[in-house]
């Protein structure tokens, strides 16, 4: 029987969290078994009817610190930045999960500038910024940490992409072209391969994810990749 893996982290932050995939990923976190001291739930709207849920998980959970964040904004990535930094001192941040995301309809003959341009800035900017202001949280926790070589447990950045950025497979195109979509995620891949170049120096693993097919309520028809 293979050994259990030892996975352990500090802290993380989890952008897009107040429903959908981010709040599953809160939730599994909360329930490990060594669970991290510090929990970070980030969401656009703090009183919204959508983080009811969120809201009634972090008055029974004392490691779950819920804040709002708009990742297409630098000050609101400055001010989480700030309230993280209060919390996790000099042990830093193990883990920043880039799961925020929106999308449009839109075929070839519908996507314009406008949608293009919301859907690329939170998708493909936002983490991005996400991952250049909170730098230096995951380098001190890739130092704090024992763990040799590159690892979740050490220091990671997660980015949640989607088998609908891959320009290989183009999957389920005859079903739902959302052109910006595709577009963003595809560069969200390249910009996750950029880091795994660079970030490795400094001990910090860089890894996207396609979470597969997940039906969530802003989702309903679960066509093999996340809008959050």
């Amino acid at each position: 029987m293979a050994k259990p893996v030892d996975f352990s982290v500090f802290s993380v932050l989890v952008t897009g969290s107040n429903r959908g995939i981010g709040l599953g990923l809160v939730k599994r976190f909360l329930e490990l078994p060594c669970p991290p001291k510090w929990v970070f739930a980030t969401t656009l709207d703090l009183e919204g009817e959508d983080n009811k849920e969120l809201r009634e998980l972090a008055c029974k959970c004392p490691n779950l610190v819920v804040l709002q964040l708009d990742v297409t904004k630098l000050e609101s990535i400055q001010a989480t930045l700030k309230e993280v930094q209060k919390c996790v001192g000099e042990g830093g941040l193990t883990i920043l999960y880039n799961n925020a995301g929106t999308s449009a309809f839109n075929d070839l003959q519908t996507e314009n500038a406008k949608d293009m341009m919301r859907v690329y800035s939170v998708n493909t900017i936002g983490p991005l910024q996400m991952s250049q202001a909170f730098l230096p949280l995951l380098k001190k926790a890739a130092r704090r940490s024992p763990c040799q070589g590159l690892s979740s447990s050490k220091a990671a950045v997660i980015n949640m992409s989607s088998i609908g950025g891959s320009i290989e497979l183009v999957a389920f195109w005859d079903q739902y072209q959302v052109i910006g979509y595709r577009c963003a995620k595809a560069a969200l891949n390249m910009l996750t391969k950029c880091q795994s170049l660079e970030y490795p120096a400094d001990g910090i693993m860089t890894v996207a994810i396609h979470p597969g097919v997940v039906k969530t309520a802003h989702n309903p028809v679960g066509f093999g990749w996340y809008v959050e």
